[in-house]
């Protein structure tokens, strides 16, 4: 017995040192800094960021499909139901969530980068705005966190001013992504929704457009500023038409955020990408960033790189309701000197050399 008292007490004795070295272990360990988990909280919210966008209405889709085959069939009937009653609403002013402007992880998203909104001169709330958002770059990220979330400050720097931001109308025909982008505040890039904006809500709105598109978004790649903008003059049109005045604007580093590989013009490839966009609205690139666990691995991640929206002086333009051709082209070329000129004098100041030139097709 005495024995059987003697060894129990022993290993007794050894599970509390084994106790007491595995807590020592466990102090011993640093803990990770402030910078470390913030720099987690920013990675973190650019990659739900872009699985949202890449993923979120294909995987809808995907699930709905799959449901109707199950016994919650009933719910994907309800929900296409649904769509087609609700079908004209993004055209019609959205869903808007003042709550999901506001939402901190917008913050780390901006911090990820960093990303910064400069204004060089103010808007009135007594008119309305188009502004033209340029480059397209990749996946929109400046024109993405500067005129849908306000965590670069928008508002307080255009006091009055309520932003929106325009994208592919096909998006919107996607189950859930749909919701998703209305309550952000996106529309879409159609005549009517943005003829709503801009007549519909008053004045003080600024409806952000990224003129270049699908087509830009090929030629993107760092240490190129090429934009496609010389016969993109539908937006000076509605501009026009409601009265609301141009704004340029500019993304310095959105080109820097993606590697892609680019296809010459006349190459097969190309022309498949051409095919690709007509017939879906966008174009498939093939590009990589960072990888998920390191900056030095390939990945689907932007890599961090600062980028710096610079908004330009508004063109006055009068409402005329039916403008003719020579009025059009009239503004728009007011509009693109205006953006040269903006894109010159802040070239040197965010990460470009004074031989970089602005190549518009």
């Amino acid at each position: 017995m005495k024995t059987i008292i003697a060894a129990c007490s022993q290993n007794l004795s050894g599970s509390r040192a084994s106790i007491q070295t595995a807590l020592r272990t466990l102090l011993a360990v640093p803990w990770p800094s402030k910078r470390d988990v913030s720099s987690a909280l920013q990675l973190l919210a650019v990659l739900q960021w872009v699985l949202s966008f890449l993923l979120l209405g294909i995987a809808s889709l995907l699930l709905l499909v799959y449901l109707l085959f199950t016994s919650l069939w009933l719910i994907p009937v309800l929900y296409v139901a649904w769509i087609i009653f609700d079908w004209d609403t993004p055209e019609k002013g959205g869903r808007r969530l003042p709550c999901l402007r506001r939402w901190t992880v917008w913050k780390h998203f901006r911090d990820y980068f960093p990303v910064k909104l400069v204004k060089t001169h103010d808007l009135s709330p007594s008119h309305n705005y188009i502004i033209g958002s340029h480059p397209h770059g990749i996946l929109c990220v400046g024109a993405f966190c500067n005129f849908i979330t306000g965590s670069t400050g928008f508002e307080e720097l255009f006091p009055g001013i309520h932003s929106f931001l325009t994208t592919l109308a096909g998006n919107f025909r996607l189950p859930v992504f749909r919701e998703y982008l209305m309550s952000g505040g996106l529309f879409p890039v159609t005549r009517r929704a943005i003829g709503y904006l801009l007549s519909q809500k008053g004045t003080g709105n600024a409806v952000a457009i990224v003129i270049g598109g699908a087509a830009e978004s090929l030629s993107c790649r760092p240490g190129v500023t090429t934009l496609i903008l010389k016969n993109r003059k539908g937006f000076v049109r509605m501009a026009l038409r409601h009265g609301a005045f141009l704004v340029p604007s500019f993304s310095f580093g959105e080109n820097d955020l993606f590697r892609q590989v680019v296809f010459e013009e006349g190459s097969w490839m190309r022309s498949i990408q051409r095919r690709f966009q007509k017939m879906i609205g966008f174009a498939p690139c093939l590009f990589y960033g960072r990888g998920l666990t390191s900056c030095r691995s390939r990945g689907f991640l932007p890599y961090a790189r600062p980028i710096t929206t610079v908004v330009g002086e508004p063109v006055a333009v009068p409402k005329v309701e039916n403008p003719s051709r020579e009025l059009v082209d009239r503004y728009h070329e007011l509009y693109i000197r205006a953006l040269l000129k903006l894109f010159n004098e802040n070239k040197t100041k965010y990460g470009l050399s004074e031989s970089d030139e602005l190549h518009i097709l």
